[in-house]
């Protein structure tokens, strides 16, 4: 049987080093504290969920933060506004818009329209940018979770050939471009619906990394031997939660992911230490 990658205990160890530096930094000595603002337009479960862990966790590491209720038909213009004033205050660090957003906004605007140097979610396009070349940058929250998981369980990276499956801006895309950058030297290849037929790229996989939403896209007859397979993708069938990756393949893979909650709390603790990057980075701008 497989190795379950533990999200929660490798998550866990993250915040208890992310707490340390920060409580070792001149910021917080001084009496600072990293404030997270989250914005929540609508009312949805999973979402306001997630949002308050997030908030849980800064409390755990002694941050500040606060959250912004919307109501669902907010408009753009309300929004945008919103962020604005968000990102002129001072006390706000970092900024997260949680999505997805209602179809009436435009969730590329909002991004846009946050200030670089407080997107703890690391989405902004300069701030994708600097990561394509290398530079210094808040990195893409999930992505960061993914690696950070596989290094943490001392998984190859270099030189392996990774799946990735899944184009999107959260995921995908960005996951590609840090698994290719110097310092991890992994293979990526992009997979998507335009792909066709997995079986043969997957089996040739040494990781399988799936953000795809299709419940148990990838299979036992999929996975070579001895492969690492992270499921990131999920979708609610009957109210249930249902992972990318089926039951099986846990009896073919080195490693793998439990079917539910584990990149997740990664996600979050990944989030954690942009919050901190950016709060000492805003301090040290103030001279």
């Amino acid at each position: 049987m497989a190795i379950l990658l533990d999200g929660d205990a490798t998550a866990a160890t993250c915040r208890a080093q992310i707490k340390a530096r920060a409580q070792a930094s001149a910021f917080m000595k001084k009496g600072g504290q990293p404030c997270l603002v989250t914005t929540l337009v609508g009312d949805d479960e999973a979402s306001r969920a997630y949002v308050g862990r997030k908030h849980q966790d800064c409390v755990e590491l002694g941050f500040a933060s606060r959250s912004i209720d919307l109501p669902l038909d907010v408009s753009q213009a309300e929004l945008l506004g919103l962020i604005a004033r968000l990102n002129d205050d001072p006390s706000c660090h970092g900024l997260i818009v949680q999505f997805p957003l209602p179809d009436h906004l435009d969730q590329a605007a909002v991004i846009e329209a946050i200030d670089p140097a407080k997107d703890v979610d690391g989405l902004h396009p300069l701030n994708l940018g600097r990561m394509l070349l290398g530079y210094p940058a808040a990195r893409p929250c999930t992505p960061s979770a993914i690696i950070a998981l596989l290094q943490a369980y001392d998984v190859p990276l270099a030189g392996k050939r990774v799946a990735v499956i899944g184009r999107g801006l959260l995921v995908g895309k960005p996951l590609a471009v840090m698994l290719a950058d110097p310092a991890i030297n992994a293979v990526p290849t992009l997979l998507h619906r335009g792909t066709g037929p997995l079986d043969d790229m997957l089996r040739e996989s040494d990781i399988i990394v799936s953000a795809a939403g299709q419940p148990n896209l990838v299979r036992a007859a999929m996975v070579k031997p001895g492969a690492c397979v992270v499921g990131v993708g999920i979708t609610y069938v009957d109210g249930a939660m249902v992972s990318d990756i089926a039951e099986d393949v846990a009896q073919v893979a080195a490693f793998v992911t439990p079917r539910h909650g584990s990149v997740g709390p990664m996600t979050r603790a990944m989030l954690m230490r942009n919050l901190l990057d950016v709060a000492l980075a805003q301090d040290a701008a103030k001279g």
